[in-house]
């Protein structure tokens, strides 16, 4: 009897998801380097600093004190509550615990999220270009995006007047990320404000607050309750390895969410969770001290990406990506860049991982030392010059 296909086939839900680019381009980079290649990468999102000193300390003082069972579905009490301390002294607004779950990482926060908010066919409001997996949980959830291009000749800043042009009766959530990936935008007040009174809404990617070089960055909550706010610990505080992050959402979706977190992860890590207390209290002078090296960065990269040639029309004022106008070089954005790993070991993303919006654009991260940035700019010289001198 020979089996039925869909036995032995994935879900048409996974088949549908697209690879993540970034993760490509980070592995074939991975790859060159075991092979003994000398590779830079401006691909990742990963800041190069280690984690605080005082967040590994108690890091450890929890493992040796045995603290590493189960906790609240919801995380630990003082962690929510040093969570909403920060966001009532940071942007004078005030949230229960309550209203705080902490989740491994802003990505499950994500599938949290949506997995709260949609039904079937129900509408995300989303930037053209954005960070990719943001369409992929819409989809895998099968909600549907609609997309809102956002400009650089407007320094990727949302339009409020097409955003409502774009709702209609299925729109569910405007999804919003500031400082935004892969752009560097930082949303201004005015901006959030008139999304916030659209009637929907607002799910607030907040990942990149504590990262902003020029203007003031806001959070959601600060024109509206009814929002979610995703947040973490990965990029402002160099914890990626920790997976530590939280969702601030309105009451009366908290039901639905813990019910969800208790099914879909139990808890987060308890001694991790630990960590993340010390790293809201006692980690403001390094976390200053990286993020004025990210703002050297920036000048150089900034300087050496316009240097080369490539469209940087208006500063990226947060995160710590400069997403460069390619189209003087090419329309294929994945293939320059993989042209350009192979022949110089330096890794970019492209930009059609972004969306339709990015193809043609490419997104250089500046999570690297001054050293590997000059070297990397100087590799990607000679490999324009060798392609015009073929042209």
């Amino acid at each position: 009897m020979t089996k039925s296909k869909s036995i032995n086939s994935p879900s048409r839900k996974t088949q549908k998801l697209r690879s993540f680019i970034a993760m490509d381009i980070l592995e074939a980079t991975q790859k060159l380097a075991r092979e003994g290649r000398d590779v830079i990468s401006f691909s990742i999102g990963e800041p190069d600093f280690p984690a605080p000193e005082a967040v590994k300390q108690e890091t450890i003082r929890a493992i040796q004190q045995d603290f590493t069972q189960y906790t609240h579905s919801m995380g630990l009490p003082e962690l929510r509550e040093a969570i909403c301390d920060h966001y009532r002294e940071r942007y004078r607004v005030r949230i229960h615990p309550d209203q705080v779950l902490v989740t491994a990482g802003t990505s499950p926060a994500l599938l949290l999220t949506f997995g709260a908010l949609l039904n079937p066919g129900d509408e995300v409001i989303m930037s053209d270009p954005h960070y990719p997996c943001y369409s992929n949980f819409i989809q895998f959830l099968e909600g549907k995006m609609v997309y809102v291009p956002v400009r650089e000749t407007e320094a990727f800043q949302y339009r409020p007047e097409e955003v409502k042009k774009k709702l209609s009766r299925r729109t569910k959530a405007i999804f919003l990320n500031s400082p935004a990936n892969p752009t560097g935008c930082v949303v201004q007040a005015e901006v959030m404000k008139k999304l916030a009174t659209m009637g929907k809404i607002v799910v607030s990617d907040e990942i990149y607050h504590g990262l902003t070089y020029e203007g003031e960055e806001h959070s959601i909550l600060e024109f509206t309750d009814q929002a979610f706010v995703l947040n973490g610990f990965s990029k402002a505080y160099a914890m990626t390895g920790f997976r530590l992050g939280y969702l601030i959402a309105p009451k009366n979706f908290i039901p639905t969410l813990q019910k969800l977190q208790q099914n879909f992860f139990i808890s987060t890590s308890s001694f991790i969770q630990r960590a993340g207390i010390v790293a809201l209290k006692k980690t403001k002078s390094v976390r200053a001290k990286m993020k004025k090296i990210f703002y050297e960065r920036r000048k150089v990269m900034l300087q050496g990406v316009r240097d080369l040639g490539f469209g940087v029309a208006t500063d990226p004022r947060g995160a710590f990506y400069v997403f460069a106008n390619a189209k003087h070089y090419t329309s294929d954005s994945y293939a320059f860049a993989m042209d350009l790993l192979k022949a110089t070991g330096v890794g970019v993303t492209p930009g059609i991982d972004f969306g339709p919006g990015g193809e043609g654009y490419l997104r250089f991260s500046y999570a690297t030392d001054i050293h590997n940035i000059r070297r990397g700019l100087a590799r990607i010289e000679e490999f324009l010059h060798r392609k015009k001198m073929k042209s």
